[in-house]
């Protein structure tokens, strides 16, 4: 539940939006997501507590990188959940295919009696 602590506010997820397509170091974080060095900063700490990210040094700068490790669990995670849906979605599609054939045999009916 970590993970979803960290992903809960949004200048996280944005920051994990960003390193999704690449490592970055955290003045172009700084820019893209308009914040001051210290907040993005203290937004890193929490992703790297919870596992989210992963930090290398290069002289001055700090690179990070996204764990995939974390997400794969919320996605694990996640998947229970997307097969009640998909049960519902099912059961849903049961009723909808009932509700078309006895709207067809009504329709049937009336013409019927229309023709007599």
């Amino acid at each position: 539940m970590a993970t979803l602590r960290a992903l809960a506010e949004p200048n996280r997820f944005h920051i994990v939006e960003l390193l999704r397509d690449g490592p970055r170091p955290v003045g172009e974080m700084t820019d893209r997501l308009g914040l001051r060095q210290p907040q993005v900063s203290k937004h890193l700490r929490v992703l790297s507590d919870a596992g989210l990210v992963d930090v290398c040094v290069d002289a001055q700068r700090r690179i990070y990188t996204l764990r995939p490790a974390p997400l794969q669990e919320l996605e694990v995670w996640l998947g229970r959940f997307r097969r009640l849906w998909v049960d519902n979605f099912q059961r849903l599609d049961a009723v909808l295919e009932e509700m078309k054939t006895v709207e067809l045999k009504t329709k049937m009916k009336k013409r019927g009696r229309r023709k007599r």
